[in-house]
């Protein structure tokens, strides 16, 4: 897939999609594990009402409806269908409830029934609670007790009130409430642990906690307020969590889309870059990753279009500053055959300065270019600043003054730079040259000073560029303008820097300054 986005998009989705559907697992897992817990209860009551029941029956010889009066008892006491067969699978006796289960089934026994032979060869039938209703409810917390375990306003078809003796008005046989003729209470069925269980049960928990209402009932959890009533507790969970899912992934999207879209306009601004547009620049939005790398480039395209063009300038005037020498070597050339013996030494030394003058520019332009591109240069030389500067100024009978100095850098690259100060000092500023070396706060520094007709200060940066030359003075002196250019950027190179400065009584200073810790 080639779109970030979608790429960070899917990501996210596809780690959220295997939490919920982990987390929908382990809910259903611990689900399964409940409703087994709840079925093994049920089974157990079931199991210990049959032995109750089958004692409390009268004999197998006993007249049908004598067995038929005790099991409608039995079935109103626990408010359970029960139904009873002979030992041939004759059907002694049935409660109406149960009566009206297997007609709803097409006269076929229900499937929730539970049959349990008795040890005299009858058969036992108790339709158990439906066990989806029960959980329903107590998850929900909401509707009716169910009648099979003892909850108030059933339904005609579960509460089998026809069945049995008529009641009294306690409601159960004789007068008593429902439950023992002495008025015990119904058998009730009680949820496991107290984990799970339809409003009003002992043991009521988690899922259905929360105030109660006019009848007892648990208010439902807000998430099943969202759902339909009939909904179990797998499926409001599921609802749930697909909301959930839905929710992030839709919030999800704005973020990573922002995200992208920056890297698409950075990657359309390296492009258009790359393309020749060397002014073109990116926004940098933000304090992230995104905008560093924003920020990085529009640093890196300022110095390449800065690189770009100095090299173009310095290639343009590189090549007019040729034309003169050329021109000059050339015509001597032409006229060396023809001309007499003194005119041949006389255009001989011409040949010689013009060719020194092109092996200096040359030179200089390539150093120039070195420096310009920043081509790595060994500043780690221990050098003696006086005997370096007494040596250069023995060529151009310049004064030296100061104390001893030793600093690290470049020893060529720092004559280079003495040796151009000094000459252009002599060129311009007549014979009265000096050299003074000092330490100062900044760091070690060098002063060399003339007494030529001074800097208008207005061009005291100027005369730093390459190949700018005072008005006047290219006719006069000469020069290509590249020294004053060549010594900012040996200084630059040491992390130091060199400026032009008024010198009392006339004249000019040139001021070399290397860091402190350059120092030895």
């Amino acid at each position: 897939m080639k779109t970030l986005y979608l790429r960070i998009w899917l990501t996210v989705v596809a780690a959220l999609a295997l939490f919920a559907l982990a987390g929908g697992w382990m809910v259903q897992r611990h689900l399964e594990q409940e409703r087994a817990q709840f079925e093994q209860r049920i089974r157990e009551r079931m199991a210990s009402w049959a032995e109750l029941i089958e004692n409390a029956l009268p004999e197998p010889g006993a007249p049908d409806s004598v067995q038929a009066a005790m099991l409608a008892e039995w079935s109103q006491r626990l408010r359970l269908p029960l139904a009873l067969d002979a030992a041939d699978g004759r059907r002694i006796a049935a409660s109406e409830s149960f009566e009206r289960r297997q007609a709803a089934n097409r006269g076929e026994v229900p499937r929730n029934a539970i049959s349990t032979r008795l040890d005299d060869g009858r058969t036992l039938w108790l339709i158990r609670p439906n066990l989806d209703r029960l959980l329903r409810e107590a998850s929900g917390g909401r509707g009716p007790r169910p009648p099979e375990l003892g909850g108030g306003d059933a339904p005609p078809d579960l509460a089998d009130p026809g069945s049995g003796p008529p009641r009294g008005p306690g409601g159960g046989p004789g007068g008593g409430p429902v439950g023992d003729p002495g008025g015990d209470p119904p058998l009730r069925l009680e949820p496991p642990e107290g984990r799970f269980g339809p409003p009003g049960l002992p043991g009521e928990g988690d899922l259905a906690d929360g105030p109660r209402g006019p009848r007892g009932d648990r208010h439902p959890a807000w998430w099943r307020l969202m759902l339909p009533r009939d909904w179990p507790a797998g499926a409001a969970l599921a609802g749930l969590l697909a909301a959930l899912f839905v929710a992030v992934a839709a919030g999800a999207w704005p973020v990573v889309r922002g995200l992208t879209r920056r890297l698409e306009r950075l990657r359309q601004g390296v492009e258009a870059f790359g393309g020749g547009a060397l002014d073109q620049r990116v926004p940098v939005q933000g304090r992230d990753e995104v905008a560093a790398v924003a920020a990085s480039f529009n640093q890196a395209a300022d110095r390449i279009q800065a690189l770009l063009q100095s090299n173009q300038s310095l290639l343009a005037n590189a090549s007019h500053e040729l034309r003169s020498p050329l021109a000059r070597l050339k015509m001597a050339v032409s006229m060396l055959d023809d001309a007499p013996p003194a005119m041949r030494e006389k255009l001989g030394r011409e040949i010689h300065t013009n060719i020194a003058e092109l092996d200096a520019l040359v030179e200089e332009v390539l150093l120039s270019s070195r420096l310009e591109a920043g081509a790595p240069q060994e500043l780690d030389d221990s050098i003696d600043l006086a005997a370096l500067a007494a040596e250069e100024a023995a060529r151009v009978q310049a004064e030296v003054q100061g104390a001893a100095l030793r600093v690290r850098g470049s020893e060529r690259l720092l004559r280079r730079g003495l040796r151009n100060l000094l000459e252009n000092a002599r060129r311009y500023g007549g014979d009265e040259v000096t050299l003074l070396l000092a330490e100062s706060p900044e760091g070690p520094r060098v002063r060399v000073c003339d007494r030529g007709p001074g800097v208008p200060e207005d061009l005291r940066e100027r005369i730093f560029e390459p190949f700018y030359r005072l008005p006047g003075h290219a006719e006069r002196e000469g020069g290509v303008g590249l020294g004053l250019a060549l010594v900012r950027q040996i200084a630059q190179a040491h992390q130091g820097s060199v400026r032009c400065e008024p010198r009392e009584g006339g004249g000019s200073c040139f001021v070399l300054t290397l860091p402190a810790a350059r120092r030895l």
